[in-house]
C-alpha cells in the first residue's frame, strides 16, 4: 500500500467484472484491518464486518440481493468475496460509521490491485425475516441493521476514465 493516498482516491473505479481468482487471505485480512480504522461516532465502532468466501452463503446473500431487487443476477457482479458491513441498529449514526468502514476497505483494496464496488440492498435483506434468519445462522445479534456491502476481487477488465467533477462541486464561503 504504497500509493499515493490522493492518487489512490482519485483512480478508484468501481468494478462490475471479476476474475475468478481468489482473493489471498493475506490481501482480504488487510482490507478487512483497514475497515476496522474507520471513524464511528463517539468511537463505538458500531459496525460488524462479515467476509463471504464459502461458496454456499456467496450464492445466498446473492441470491436475496437479487430478489429485493426482484431479478435473478449476481448483484456481486461474479466476484469471489463478498464483505457484507452491518451495524449496530441502535446506534444513531451506523450508516454514517458503516458508510466509513465501506469507504476504507475500498481503498485499502485498490491499494492492494483488488477491485470493488459497493452493492446496496443489505437493509432490506437483514430487515427480512430471511436475513435475520442468516444472522441466526451466523450467531450474531439480529439487532444488526444492513448499510452496505462490497464485491472484492481482481478486476476481469480495465477500470473506465473517471468523469469529469461537476462544476460548482464545492462551494467556499
Amino acid at each position: 500500500m504504497e500509493n499515493n493516498f490522493l492518487s489512490l482516491i482519485k483512480t478508484r473505479r468501481s468494478v462490475r467484472a471479476y476474475k475468478p481468482q481468489p482473493v489471498p487471505s493475506e490481501a482480504l485480512d488487510a482490507v478487512l484491518e483497514a475497515g476496522t480504522y474507520a471513524p464511528t461516532g463517539g468511537g463505538r465502532q458500531s459496525p460488524t464486518i462479515i467476509a463471504i468466501t464459502d461458496p454456499k452463503y456467496r450464492q445466498e446473500i446473492a441470491r436475496l440481493n437479487a430478489e429485493v431487487m426482484g431479478n435473478n443476477t449476481d448483484p456481486y457482479y461474479g466476484a469471489p468475496v463478498v464483505i457484507l458491513v452491518l451495524a449496530d441498529g441502535s446506534a444513531n449514526t451506523f450508516v454514517e460509521d458503516g458508510s466509513c468502514v465501506l469507504e476504507n476497505m475500498m481503498l485499502a483494496a485498490h491499494a492492494l490491485g483488488l477491485g470493488t464496488v459497493w452493492v446496496h440492498r443489505e437493509r432490506e435483506i437483514f430487515d427480512s425475516e430471511k436475513g435475520k434468519a442468516l444472522l441466526r445462522e451466523w450467531k450474531l445479534p439480529e439487532t444488526l441493521r444492513g448499510v452496505g456491502a462490497i464485491a472484492l476481487g481482481y478486476p476481469a477488465q480495465e477500470a473506465g476514465q473517471p468523469a469529469a467533477r461537476k462544476q460548482n462541486y464545492i462551494v467556499r464561503i
